[in-house]
């Protein structure tokens, strides 16, 4: 039997996202027949039917649900290996670390500066995207470490936790809740997150890549929080490297905590990755020893 080929599997999910084979074609750049043909082939190589078809909609068998899942992680995988490949291939190596800007527990530059001293640490490029963008920057093979806000999608990767603090709400000053010490998830009825979420469903967990409809960095989020277009759940260490007179910071009782970690493809083997873990679980430690002596009024 003849193993699919890359070029059925992207025809097959692009189909299987759709759920139409017209929009599907839109989105491949090119016609519907011979998607449909190709479909039907890949249907007949592997002996099974992928997907229902009525003249009213498209949808999926078990079988293709099956084949969906796998594809997706072959394509990912292909992709990753030609971009890993690439960069593999440079004259000059370099480790791409990806983070949303902002997000880092404020421990960035120290372990930067950590990971700088070790023999096996090749230049730092810092790799930018949105929030949640970085788990799929690894596996793309566009970065090779990443610093993130659990939970993520950990398909594929590893990590470590780093840093565990209280999450905020950031709302304009003006707001009528901003005149109370703290608040509970039920008191934020009727506000929005920067995805468009209903605030009192209390999911921190940042969005998507693409979800994000308003704003796309931290600067509009927060000019958006001060004309009360919108609140933000922002980590401790956000709200205090981040203070506006146009914003309110206030704890929520009953909002999770957010945990700070590095992660890595599973795969890895690179001698840099391993050192800059090895910078960020210390300069971690040496945080949270900091922080346990303030709190017991001790020196660190």
């Amino acid at each position: 039997m003849k193993d699919p080929e890359v070029r059925q599997l992207r025809y097959f999910v692009a189909v299987a996202e759709e759920l139409h084979f017209g929009r599907a074609a839109d989105r491949l750049g090119m016609a519907q027949p011979p998607l449909s043909r190709t479909i039907r082939d890949l249907e007949r190589q592997l002996g099974v039917t992928l997907f229902e078809r009525t003249t009213r909609q498209v949808k999926l068998t078990a079988a293709g649900e099956v084949l969906l899942r796998d594809a997706r992680t072959a394509l990912e995988a292909v992709t990753a290996a030609a971009h890993r490949t690439r960069h593999a291939g440079s004259a000059t190596p370099r480790l791409r670390i990806a983070l949303k800007a902002g997000i880092d527990g404020g421990l960035l530059p120290q372990i930067l500066d950590a990971y700088s001293t070790d023999p096996a640490a090749p230049p730092p490029d810092l790799v930018l995207g949105g929030f949640g963008a970085q788990p799929q920057a690894l596996r793309d093979g566009l970065a090779d470490v990443a610093l993130v806000l659990r939970p993520i999608d950990d398909r594929g990767l590893d990590s470590e936790p780093l840093l565990t603090e209280p999450v905020l709400v950031a709302m304009a000053a003006t707001d009528p809740l901003a005149a109370r010490t703290r608040l509970r998830l039920a008191d934020l009825a009727g506000r929005n997150l920067p995805n468009g979420a209903p605030a009192d469903d209390g999911r921190t967990t940042p969005p998507q890549p693409g979800t994000t409809r308003q704003a796309s960095n931290l600067s509009e989020i927060f000019s958006l929080v001060e004309t009360g277009s919108i609140v933000f759940f922002a980590p401790a260490s956000v709200a205090r490297h981040n203070p506006r007179p146009g914003v309110a910071y206030r704890p929520v009782s009953d909002l999770p905590n957010c945990t700070l970690a590095v992660a890595w493809p599973q795969e890895a083997r690179s001698p840099a990755v391993a050192a800059f873990v090895r910078a960020a679980c210390a300069i971690a430690a040496a945080h949270r020893a900091q922080a346990e002596a303030r709190m017991q009024g001790t020196p660190a």
